[in-house]
C-alpha cells in the first residue's frame, strides 16, 4: 500500500496525530499515528462495541433495562464518586435517576450525545476488562480502556485510558468492513455513529452531501474526532484526527475541519 504524501497545516505548540485509510484505493496517511494520547470520549465507541458483543453472546439484550444511578466505584481505591451534571454534555439522564432506561437508549446517548452517565452505567455492565479483551481480539493497536468517566482519584494517579490515532482508525475501519462482532452489529453501530450530534470536526470540512459516522472527544486542551466518511459514488474511508495543545476549543475544531478538508480534497483524487 502506497502512503500518501500530504503536508498538514502547522500549529505552534500543538500535537496533531492523524491516521487515514482509504478503503477505495488502499492508500493511507499517518502522522504521529502511534503516539499515545488521552482519548477522552472516543473510548465510548469501544464500550459500545463490547455492549454489542455481549448482546451477540446472549448475555443480555439491548432492550433490557438498567437502573439509572449516579454512584460509581473508583478503580484507585474502591471509594465512591458521582458525575457532576455540569461536566456532562447530556443531562437528560439525571432526570431519570431512580428509574430505568434500556441499554439501547444508554448506548445511543453515550455515542450521539456523549453522555458520561450512560458511559459509566454501561462500563459497569460490561466491564473494562471485557472491553479490552475485545480490542485485543480485534488486534486494535494502542487503545486501552481502564476506567469510566470522572474517576478523579484514578486520574490523579495516572490510571487513565489511552488511544492512538492508528488504533481509533482501525476501529472505524473494522466497523465499516462489518468485522466487529458481526456484519449486522457493525452496521447497527455505524448507524448510531451517523447520528452524532457534535459535528464541528471532521464533518465540518466536508461537502454537505457526505455522510459521516464518527465520535468526538474533548477535555481541557484535547480534541479528537474519528470515524468513517462516506463520499458519493465510491468506497468510504476511515479517519482519526487527535489534537493536544489548543487553548481554545474553536481553534481545535477549525484545525480538525481543515485537516479533514485537506484529506478529502487531495487524498481522494
Amino acid at each position: 500500500m502506497k502512503e500518501l504524501e500530504l503536508t498538514l497545516p502547522e500549529y505552534e505548540n500543538v500535537t496533531i496525530a492523524v491516521a487515514f485509510h482509504d478503503l477505495h484505493t488502499g492508500r493511507g496517511f499517518f502522522v504521529h499515528a502511534d503516539e499515545p494520547l488521552y482519548p477522552a470520549s472516543t473510548i465510548k465507541v469501544a464500550v459500545m462495541m463490547e455492549v454489542f458483543n455481549q448482546v451477540e453472546k446472549g448475555v443480555f439484550q439491548l432492550d433490557n433495562d438498567l437502573p439509572v444511578v449516579n454512584l460509581f466505584k473508583s478503580i484507585a481505591d474502591g471509594s465512591f464518586f458521582s458525575i457532576n451534571p455540569q461536566d456532562d454534555s447530556d443531562t437528560s439522564l439525571y432526570d431519570k435517576l431512580g428509574s430505568t432506561v434500556t441499554i439501547r437508549e444508554l448506548t445511543r446517548l453515550m455515542i450521539v450525545r456523549s453522555s458520561n452517565l450512560a458511559t459509566n452505567l454501561l462500563i459497569d455492565k460490561v466491564s473494562a476488562v471485557c472491553v479490552n479483551a475485545l480490542l485485543e481480539e480485534l488486534n486494535i493497536e494502542g487503545v486501552q480502556v481502564v476506567r469510566g468517566v470522572e474517576d478523579n482519584k484514578a486520574f490523579s494517579l495516572g490510571m487513565n485510558n489511552t488511544a492512538t490515532a492508528r488504533g481509533l482508525m482501525q476501529i472505524a475501519k473494522l466497523l465499516v468492513q462489518g468485522k466487529v462482532v458481526s456484519f449486522d452489529a457493525s452496521e447497527d453501530m455505524i448507524n448510531i455513529m451517523k447520528k452524532q450530534e457534535f459535528n464541528e470536526g471532521i464533518p465540518a470540512g466536508l461537502p454537505k452531501e457526505y455522510k459521516v459516522a464518527h465520535k468526538t472527544g474533548w477535555n481541557d486542551n484535547i480534541y479528537h474526532d474519528f470515524g468513517v466518511v462516506f463520499p458519493d459514488r465510491r468506497e468510504p474511508y476511515a479517519l482519526a484526527i487527535m489534537t493536544h495543545g489548543f487553548e481554545k476549543n474553536e481553534d481545535a475544531h477549525k484545525a480538525v475541519a481543515e485537516i479533514s478538508k485537506l484529506i478529502q480534497e487531495q487524498a481522494l483524487i
